[in-house]
């Protein structure tokens, strides 16, 4: 299998910061989609957006699990299926519950170990795709859910998709919530925050009483936010009992399938030492640590940069496992 090449961030783009925010001031336009609406089985909904292949039955499908509050549209999400549609791949972004643009039915959203949903996505896809190879990618939360999703599943994973990458993960929720409340990182907690609170305020409006809008409001970080809303929406005893159970780390060494995990080493949402080390997971598991890169960046080329890098690195992956 010939070898990818490494990230190397331009040289024009230093900083792990500088690579996190480029990429969104600088994002392209997501392909045209075709969105479909699926019943969930308690009764709620997610919307998925599609980006059908030309020769459906014989094309690879890669699906893709977004980030805290992202979608269809966010930078990474369109320069993937750009090079999807380039490559004549099939691609799918099914979306977490309350990011497609229309508020879900129940009280319950999504979190960072949502990993019920992603089974239940993913066997769905493989049983309307029985034939079809099948990846499953995440970036971000995604990733988090679905490498904790993988391992879990350990050998049964295999019955449902070919491979999975992990992007970018929060692999420690600890510590990735530690690091968000320190220096220049407290920029993108707040800004997280801000929609954050937008999305429990109108949830908290329709079921009044759901949890306390009052330590919602007043929440000054990520960590008092999922203490208030988060935790108790979703079963958790508190932010500390969501962060530890919710994190993919201690689930790596269960993966049986074949897995990437990319983190870069500056991301400002995990720190270097909270990344583990190959002893520390499992044999298919192939960990890649870019130095430069920022959280879900990989900025590369001359100025302005593009985005190419990641989704050529996550088809490269995935081709050499067809």
């Amino acid at each position: 299998m010939k070898e990818f090449p490494s990230y190397r961030a331009p040289a024009w783009l230093p900083g792990g910061h500088a690579q996190t925010i480029w990429p969104i001031v600088r994002k392209g336009a997501p392909p045209a989609y075709r969105r479909e609406r699926w019943d969930t089985p308690d009764g709620d909904f997610i919307d998925v957006d599609w980006l059908d292949a030309p020769h459906e039955a014989e094309a690879p499908l890669v699906v893709l699990f977004h980030g805290l509050e992202g979608s269809s549209a966010s930078h990474y999400a369109s320069a993937l299926m750009h090079r999807l549609a380039q490559r004549g791949w099939g691609g799918a972004v099914p979306h977490f519950r309350g990011c497609s643009g229309e508020p879900n039915h129940l009280p319950r959203a999504y979190h960072s170990g949502d990993s019920a949903e992603i089974d239940w996505v993913l066997r769905r896809m493989r049983a309307l795709f029985p034939q079809r190879a099948l990846f499953a990618s995440g970036v971000s939360l995604g990733g988090n859910a679905l490498l904790k999703w993988a391992g879990e599943q350990e050998g049964a994973a295999r019955d449902v998709v070919q491979a999975v990458a992990g992007v970018c993960a929060p692999l420690d929720l600890t510590a990735a919530g530690r690091a968000l409340q320190q220096g220049f990182s407290l920029v993108y907690a707040k800004h997280f925050l801000g929609t954050l609170k937008v999305n429990a305020g109108a949830k908290l409006a329709r079921f009044p009483g759901l949890f306390d809008g009052a330590r919602m409001r007043a929440a000054r970080n990520l960590y008092e936010f999922d203490d208030a809303v988060t935790a108790p929406l979703h079963g958790f005893r508190d932010a500390g009992d969501y962060w530890r159970r919710a994190s993919s780390k201690p689930w790596l060494g269960g993966i049986r399938l074949p897995a990437l995990v990319l983190n870069a080493l500056n991301d400002p949402f995990l720190p270097r030492e909270a990344l583990p080390a190959q002893q520390d997971v499992a044999a298919a598991v192939t960990l890649e640590y870019p130095a430069g890169g920022g959280h879900a960046g990989f900025v590369a080329g001359p100025f302005p940069g593009h985005l190419d890098w990641l989704p050529l690195r996550l088809l490269a992956y995935f081709e050499g496992r067809r």
